[in-house]
């Protein structure tokens, strides 16, 4: 276990790396992405050639004899929330990060790009079931709080259930927010996904963006001979031969399937989304997110 004086220390690292990206990259890209929830009435002020008629305040017109319009800001304030997987698989990785530290990153890139939009933050740990809930509320220190919890978070389960994640917060949160998430979406039950209904319930109640965290060596597998694989999320282990064509190609052709049943259901759930592998740079990808939208 580590101790209070390294988490600290991580929790302060990715705060300047992640921090600096959200101020000098995503906090534009995150506000044009993701909208208030409305028009919040401004101010009455004098009709000009070109206001929309439509605008006009006739009971101040009719008391000032001269037409006047009501005007409108954007209501700006939001909530996000982060949900992240904290299955068995998020401690997989072959590059220099797990895709635990990959999730931890993006999630504090996102936090801190919503603080600078003033916007409250809360986050929600699941593995096969709803391990841990942050209310959202704004504020560094808040922040650093969930950047703490994503760093050393012990989850009880290993097990994956995004159903029980999309549940949770369809029925907690009440208003609409932005929901970012956080996982491999590894859940499958049969030929579909396991999350198809509860994600298309949710992403009719709240704003879902996808961030599909992935490891290359997930997509195929290399020739090294025979090789033991364990399931990080059951413990089931399995002797497998690499050195076979025909056992790489197997490989490879069951991660197109899943992959193909996991776009198939984001595509109909209509919600926008990226994979990222780990190891990659997550700039370009989160950019391409925000430009979705």
């Amino acid at each position: 276990m580590e101790n209070s004086n390294d988490i600290l220390k991580q929790v302060r690292k990715i705060e300047i790396k992640t921090r600096g990206l959200s101020n000098d990259i995503f906090a534009g890209h995150y506000h044009s992405a993701f909208k208030g929830r409305g028009m919040a009435f401004n101010e009455v002020r004098e009709y000009r050639i070109g206001d929309d008629i439509r605008d006009i305040d006739w009971n101040v017109t009719a008391r000032s004899r001269k037409p006047h319009i009501k005007t409108y800001e954007e209501e700006r304030e939001l909530t996000m929330m982060l949900l992240v997987d904290v299955s068995g698989s998020r401690m997989f990785g072959t590059t220099d990060k797990l895709k635990k530290n990959m999730i931890t990153e993006i999630a504090a890139v996102l936090a801190f790009s919503a603080a600078e939009n003033n916007d409250k933050v809360g986050c929600l740990f699941f593995s096969d079931k709803v391990e841990k809930y942050i209310p959202p509320k704004k504020g560094r220190s808040h922040i650093l709080m969930i950047i703490r919890e994503l760093i050393e978070f012990q989850p009880q389960d290993k097990g994956t259930s995004l159903s029980e994640a999309l549940r949770y917060i369809t029925n907690i949160q009440k208003k609409r927010s932005t929901v970012f998430l956080l996982s491999d979406f590894m859940d499958f039950q049969g030929e579909n996904a396991a999350y198809d209904d509860a994600l298309k319930i949710a992403s009719g109640k709240h704003d879902i963006a996808g961030i599909r965290i992935y490891d290359r060596r997930e997509t195929e597998l290399p020739d090294v001979g025979i090789i033991e694989l364990k399931d990080a999320e059951s413990g089931k282990k399995i002797w497998v031969d690499t050195s076979s064509a025909a056992v790489r190609h197997h490989f490879s052709e069951e991660w197109n399937r899943c992959k193909n049943i996991i776009d198939t259901t984001l595509r109909r759930c209509k919600v926008d989304n990226v994979a990222i592998a780990t190891g990659e740079d997550y700039v370009k990808s989160l950019i391409k997110l925000f430009k979705q939208r």
